[in-house]
């Protein structure tokens, strides 16, 4: 049995590493890649029984109002923080100078 040199084996291993890489970037990037990606963006959902499918629809939607909701409390939230600004600018304002609140 003759001895392989080191700078052989890791030539060849390198080849080979890099030729498995390129072949399976070609299949999964064609027709083979796309399949597998649908079959598991269905999968997710797939097998589930219909009850729990209606679940998880009333859910998403619960999810999204909240979310709505939660836009439209930092809507309100900037609202008031506005009219508190105008509010202590305007009792600022029409205080006479030399008059401080609380006295």
């Amino acid at each position: 049995m003759m001895a392989i040199p080191a700078g052989d084996v890791l030539g060849a291993v390198i080849t080979t590493v890099i030729t498995i890489a390129v072949a399976a970037t070609i299949i999964l990037r064609g027709p083979l890649g796309k399949g597998l990606a649908r079959a598991m963006e269905l999968g997710a959902g797939a097998g589930l029984p219909p009850e729990q499918n209606e679940r998880i629809a009333q859910l998403e939607h619960r999810v999204a109002d909240l979310e709505w909701v939660q836009g439209r409390l930092g809507e309100l939230e900037e609202r008031l923080d506005f009219a508190e600004r105008l509010l202590t600018r305007g009792e600022t304002a029409a205080r006479p100078p030399g008059i401080r609140g609380g006295e």
